[in-house]
């Protein structure tokens, strides 16, 4: 069959992998067409735009009005041209959405993999999500439920992050090995994962910095996003020692002895690697004020929404260096406060299924295809 697959950002770039390399063992006629990344460019087929042209969120997508567009009309077309036996889209909302009905006025069958975030804000999109998806898909265990509400059928299979996580631990480097490859000094590290957008990186890198001033014991070292220009975390750290390691996110973050990580997918990753965390998230002022409002959770972090309580520290927006200095000191000192970490990470793991994840969804939409 023939699968043409939108993924519009890192998280979705490394799912959107995952979910080839298992169609491509149950369907052995798959042809791929997508946009996406690096790491499903990996899987063969065809690339046709990369995420980092696509990359817009929040007041931002205003700003590249122009090129949102662009990629838009591009999109449609290149769809309509090839004529996919399905349609997969991951995540993305404002983009796939669109997408997604211009599928449906064109016949074709859509799947959405990775359900958008309805439940956090704007709970209105469930309706315009019922107009083109045939079949959604969800990887937390409390979207069946949610949907299910409204009149949704949602299918969950576990958490693909556990495959990829699964994966690495095969081939997990120990400290002595991570730190003299990178040449890096013998001093615990503190992980500072910045996120994958310019716009997350340029406004919590410089906080990360300014919150470790005072950790002469430790080293501070960042995930660098592959999507980024170098010359970007080269302008932020230029007075600093701290360095950059690319390519080796999950290598740096298991062996942290803590870590600063933006709100995001890399939150349940550090959980599911085991290494004490603080999330935080902060957005422009405009951005802020009109969202805030809208958001209807308690919690921002999905590994504070997966358990419903809070596991790790939440900071937003304001005063950041100070308050992620403070919540640094109890981890590393308090140590029944990391061990609850620990703890609830490990049901945090149990509750996001065996790994197999990707296979189990993969399965199920072939399954679906030829019904």
């Amino acid at each position: 069959m023939k699968y043409y697959i939108i993924a519009g950002e890192a998280s979705g770039d490394l799912h959107g992998s995952n979910l080839m390399k298992s169609l491509k063992r149950i369907d052995p006629h798959a042809e791929f067409r997508f946009m996406g990344g690096d790491l499903m460019k990996e899987q063969g087929g065809t690339l046709v735009k990369h995420f980092r042209e696509m990359a817009h969120m929040g007041l931002d997508v205003i700003l590249h009005i122009r090129t949102v567009l662009k990629n838009m009309r591009f999109c449609k077309n290149d769809i309509a041209a090839w004529n996919p036996d399905l349609l997969i889209l991951i995540d993305y909302w404002g983009f796939n959405s669109r997408v997604g009905l211009f599928a449906k006025s064109k016949g074709i069958k859509t799947f959405f993999y990775i359900a958008p975030k309805v439940w956090a804000w704007n709970e209105s999109r469930v309706k315009i999500l019922k107009q083109f998806i045939n079949k959604l898909f969800v990887i937390f265990p409390f979207e069946v439920e949610y949907f299910k509400k409204h009149e949704i059928e949602a299918e969950y299979f576990g958490n693909p992050l556990n495959d990829s996580i699964h994966d690495f631990l095969k081939h997990k480097e120990n400290f002595e090995t991570f730190t003299k490859k990178n040449e890096l000094p013998q001093k615990p590290i503190i992980a500072l994962v910045a996120g994958s957008r310019k716009s997350e990186i340029t406004r919590l890198l410089p906080e990360m910095m300014n919150a470790m001033k005072d950790k002469s014991g430790y080293q501070f070292v960042v995930a660098g996003a592959p999507s980024i220009n170098k010359n970007i975390y080269e302008e932020i750290l230029k007075s600093s020692e701290i360095k950059v390691v690319y390519g080796q996110t999950y290598n740096l973050i298991s062996n942290a002895t803590v870590a600063i990580v933006t709100s995001g997918t890399a939150t349940l990753e550090t959980a599911l690697l085991k290494t004490p965390q603080v999330v935080v998230f902060k957005t422009g002022l405009l951005t802020y004020a009109i969202g805030r409002p809208l958001v209807k959770l308690k919690y921002f972090s999905l590994v504070n929404l997966i358990l419903n309580k809070q596991v790790v520290l939440e900071l937003l927006q304001f005063n950041l260096a100070g308050r992620i200095r403070h919540e640094i000191d109890k981890i590393l000192s308090d140590s029944v406060y990391r061990n609850q970490m620990h703890a609830d990470y490990d049901i945090i793991d149990k509750m996001l299924g065996e790994h197999g994840v990707s296979d189990r969804f993969a399965t199920r939409m072939v399954e679906l295809m030829t019904i």
